[in-house]
């Protein structure tokens, strides 16, 4: 696997990720190190809710993230909350980086699997959203609010780190986002626990990312 050129500037490497991705696919990004996402580590804000007590998530179930990738945030919830967790990607050199790091860190509660979120049937305790919103079309939007209602129980939470929050734009990935987009597409049906600036996101995330958590009804 290739890096990513120190002195190519956060445009540039957006802008090779997007022209990859349409010409070659998910797979393709990984293989040549297009990443700029997997900063080695699960992320901030994510680690904050789950152990701030602040939210009665569910400690029994299970949970599920579209677009692992790596791997660090699905770990974080199987290891914070002790939910068997499976983590769900479509690309095939993402899944060989995610189930190393789960056998480096020895969590075994965690499964990374090929999967396409938009045909995933199941009844889910937890979901996380972390970049995968803003990987899909905005023309698909809708069908991921509707398969939300469907794979998270009621009762159950869905938890999405909504980044990055740029300026607008008309294409990508990344595209647009603003939390609104999120529960606009969501609807009726779920009870807005979290939505919140975090205040511990990695310096390069500093005012570009917003967390919500709701709980399906």
């Amino acid at each position: 696997m290739t890096t990513i050129p120190a002195n190519l500037s956060r445009d540039e490497i957006q802008a090779r990720l997007r022209a990859t991705v349409a010409t070659e696919g998910w797979d393709a990004a990984w293989k040549t190190g297009l990443t700029p996402w997997d900063v080695g580590n699960s992320q901030p804000p994510l680690r904050d809710i789950l152990t701030s007590g602040r939210v009665n998530f569910p400690t029994e179930g299970t949970a599920l993230v579209p677009g692992c990738g790596t791997g660090y945030d699905a770990v974080a919830i199987a290891t914070e909350l002790g939910l068997h967790t499976i983590g769900v990607d479509i690309s095939a050199t993402s899944l060989v980086a995610s189930n190393a790091y789960k056998h480096e860190v020895g969590v075994k509660n965690v499964k990374f699997k090929a999967g396409d979120f938009f045909t995933m049937e199941g009844d889910f305790d937890l979901i996380y959203d972390y970049l995968f919103f803003v990987a899909i079309s905005p023309e698909m939007r809708p069908a991921w609010g509707e398969q939300m209602a469907k794979l998270v129980k009621p009762g159950g939470y869905l938890i999405c780190l909504v980044y990055p929050m740029d300026p607008p734009v008309d294409y990508g990935p990344p595209y647009y986002v603003r939390p609104n987009h999120v529960l606009e597409v969501l609807g009726e049906g779920w009870e807005k626990l979290v939505d919140e600036v975090p205040e511990n996101s990695l310096e390069a995330h500093k005012g570009r990312e917003s967390l919500l958590v709701l709980k399906r009804s």
